[in-house]
C-alpha cells in the first residue's frame, strides 16, 4: 500500500460532502474547530454546502470537488464532513489521476465514505477509516488524540474487545460499513479480500437485515480468503424485546461463528459512540482469544 505522508501543523486540508447533504451544521463546527485548533489550513471544497434531494448537490458537482481536492498539490488531506449515501455514485467510470496516486494524500472518514476507502484500497493506497467532521465533536478525547497521533506521528495503540476464539492471525485491515461493503462485492470498487482482516459495523439494520448482508457474503464466497474479523459497533440494530427476533449479537455469531477464523467483537469503533481510527490497507495483528487488535508498524 502506497501510504500518505504524515501531517503538520500549517498542511492544507480540504472538506468534502461526496455523499449525503449538510444537515447537522453545530457538529460540522465543531469538527473544523477541532482540525484548526491542531493548526491546519481548512479549505472547504467546491459546493460544500450544496443540496439535490437527499445528495449533497448533484454527481459533477461532488464528483468535482473530490477531483478538484486530490489534484491540489498542496492539499495534504481530505476530510469528508458526513457520510449519508452517495459516495458510490462518484466512482462509476472514475480514476485515481496516476499522478497524484504516486504522492497520495489521506482520505478519511466512514461509513458511507467506505466506497471511497475501498476503491483507494483498490488501487493499493492507503487511507483512514475515521470520524467525519460531523461526528468529531463528539469523540472522547482519547480517540481524537489517536486520529492525530496516527496522522502526525504513526502511533497507533492497540484496541481491546470481547475474543470469540480462533487463535491469532495477521493480516491487511479493510474496514468498512457492513451494509456500503455488501453492495461493492462484485464490483469494481472492491479491493482484493484475500489475506484481509475485515472490520465491519453498521447502524439502524434490523438483525434480519444484518442476517441478509452477512449471507451474500456466505453465499459469494468472499470469506474464504479473509484471515479475521474484528467487529465494531452495531448500533441501533436491535428491535424491540417484544419483537419475535434474535439479537444482532445472535446473528453475527450464528453467520460467523463456523468460519474457523479469530474474530473479535465489542471493539470501539462506528456509529453512536466511540469511533477509533482505523487505518486502511496496513498490516495488523487480530488476537481471537485476548480479543486484541494490534497495529504493526
Amino acid at each position: 500500500m502506497k501510504l500518505p505522508s504524515l501531517l503538520k501543523s500549517g498542511d492544507l486540508v480540504q472538506v468534502i460532502t461526496p455523499s449525503g447533504r449538510l444537515k447537522e451544521f453545530s457538529a460540522f463546527e465543531k469538527g473544523l474547530e477541532i482540525w484548526r485548533s491542531r493548526g491546519y489550513q481548512i479549505q472547504l471544497a467546491s459546493h460544500w454546502n450544496t443540496s439535490e434531494g437527499y445528495l449533497a448537490g448533484t454527481d459533477t458537482q461532488r464528483r468535482q470537488a473530490l477531483l478538484e481536492a486530490w489534484e491540489n498539490p498542496q492539499c495534504k488531506a481530505i476530510v469528508c464532513a458526513r457520510g449519508g449515501y452517495g459516495s458510490a455514485r462518484l466512482l462509476e467510470d472514475w480514476q485515481w489521476n496516476s499522478v497524484s496516486a504516486s504522492s497520495p494524500k489521506w482520505m478519511i472518514g466512514f461509513s458511507d465514505i467506505t466506497g471511497l476507502l475501498w476503491s483507494l484500497a483498490k488501487e493499493e493506497i492507503a487511507s483512514l477509516h475515521a470520524p467525519v467532521l460531523t461526528t468529531l465533536g463528539a469523540e472522547p478525547h482519547w480517540s481524537v488524540q489517536r486520529l492525530f497521533n496516527y496522522l502526525e506521528k504513526g502511533l497507533l495503540p492497540s484496541l481491546q474487545g470481547l475474543g470469540w476464539g480462533g487463535g491469532k492471525t495477521t493480516g491487511t485491515l479493510l474496514p468498512a460499513n457492513l451494509s456500503v461493503a455488501t453492495h461493492l462485492l462484485g464490483t469494481p470498487l472492491q479491493p482484493s479480500l484475500d489475506g484481509v482482516i475485515l472490520a465491519l459495523e453498521e447502524v439502524g439494520e434490523a438483525p434480519y437485515r444484518v442476517d441478509r448482508f452477512v449471507t451474500q457474503w456466505r453465499l459469494m464466497g468472499a470469506f474464504k480468503g479473509i484471515k479475521g474479523i474484528a467487529l465494531g459497533r452495531f448500533s441501533q440494530c436491535n428491535l424491540p424485546q417484544s419483537s419475535s427476533s434474535w439479537t444482532v449479537d445472535k446473528v453475527l455469531r450464528d453467520r460467523l461463528g463456523d468460519l474457523n477464523i479469530p474474530i473479535v467483537s465489542n471493539l470501539p469503533f462506528g456509529h453512536d459512540g466511540e469511533n477509533a481510527a482505523l487505518p486502511v490497507g496496513t498490516q495488523v495483528s487480530l488476537d481471537g482469544n485476548l480479543g486484541v487488535l494490534s497495529f504493526i508498524n
